[in-house]
């Protein structure tokens, strides 16, 4: 196997403070990746503990199982290792079919650094490549699909509904024309008709310049891996195992989740931050869950980066945390 691309984890030390890891405990990585956050999990539950790895992508998955496996052999993690390849989503039900219980889970919602600069594989604008974007690349429509396929009207609503453009309309009718001429088929076709009908860049608040096809290619992105519908049901997942702790022990079902769990998510735009935002509060107010320590620092606040380690890694100047600890319906005190 070859070496793993460079991949730097965000607010690693924010996500091990608020899953607080234990020896033998077990830990569910939904969104594995390269293996960064799954491999400091690893350690900090040691040889006695568990680490259930989950990826679309079979190739990322394939580098963080070596990567665990490695380390287990070094005496310095986890020595059983569970693999998963399955959208995050699907993670609580295939646990459960394993008959195992997480102590702790994590799913960074962000895309790893070699699946972006991977030209091949169709996510970003700033190299030439297919018009894919799935992160599963065996399976289900691409991004080229969508583009060649869907009507203005339903072009228009995905990129102002996941992309938050308010140009949704002005980009549909472009893209619509130009595929009449011609399959729109590469990232860098869609990427200049987008700037057509968008003009020049436009700048955030710091001044930032953000490129016009930045939102268009994150709606089709969302769209293309159903990245709201996958947060929603994992959101949902985590509420219902924390309904069933909550109950008398003699007639609760077993859960994916252990009694006490810790819960963390990492999200990079506001769409998917708001469902976690709003999923992990209801169960606040529900009393079935408290912020974790080393997460929230207020209830309604989420963890960000520090100016140092965007500076070290400027793709986690999006990132928020935000953590919980299922409480079993107990009337502990809250933060």
């Amino acid at each position: 196997m070859t070496d793993a691309p460079r991949h730097i984890p965000v607010l690693l030390d924010e996500v091990l403070g608020a899953l607080a890891p234990r020896e033998g405990e077990t830990v569910l990585d939904c969104t594995a990746g390269l293996g960064g956050h799954a491999a400091a999990l690893s350690e900090r539950v040691g040889p006695t503990g568990r680490v259930v790895l989950c990826d679309l992508d079979p190739s990322n998955l394939a580098h963080a199982e070596a990567r665990l496996r490695s380390l287990a052999r070094e005496g310095r993690g986890a020595t059983e290792i569970v693999a998963l390849h399955a959208n995050y989503a699907e993670a609580p039900r295939k646990l459960a079919e394993l008959g195992l219980s997480a102590d702790a889970v994590l799913a960074d919602l962000g895309f790893s650094s070699n699946q972006i600069d991977d030209r091949s594989r169709g996510f970003s604008f700033q190299g030439d490549g297919p018009l894919d974007m799935r992160l599963d690349p065996t399976r289900g429509p691409t991004a080229a699909d969508l583009v060649n396929s869907l009507s203005r009207e339903e072009l228009a609503e995905i990129i102002w509904d996941l992309g938050e453009d308010r140009g949704s309309r002005r980009i549909a009718q472009e893209i619509v024309a130009a595929r009449a001429k011609e399959p729109i088929t590469t990232t860098g076709r869609l990427a200049e008709v987008i700037r057509a009908a968008s003009g020049p860049p436009t700048r955030t608040r710091t001044g930032q310049r953000i490129d016009p096809a930045t939102r268009t290619f994150q709606a089709l992105r969302i769209a293309v891996n159903d990245e709201l519908g996958s947060v929603r049901s994992l959101v949902e997942s985590v509420s219902r195992a924390a309904a069933t702790l909550a109950l008398p022990e003699a007639s609760r079902s077993r859960s994916w989740l252990a009694v006490g769990s810790r819960v963390a998510i990492i999200s990079f735009h506001s769409l998917e931050d708001r469902i976690v935002k709003q999923g992990f509060a209801e169960l606040c107010q529900r009393g079935l869950a408290a912020p974790a320590a080393g997460g929230s620092r207020r209830k309604a606040d989420a963890v960000e980066a520090t100016e140092h380690e965007v500076g070290m890694n400027p793709r986690a100047r999006s990132a928020k945390l935000r953590a919980i600890r299922l409480t079993g319906g107990s009337s502990e005190q809250r933060d």
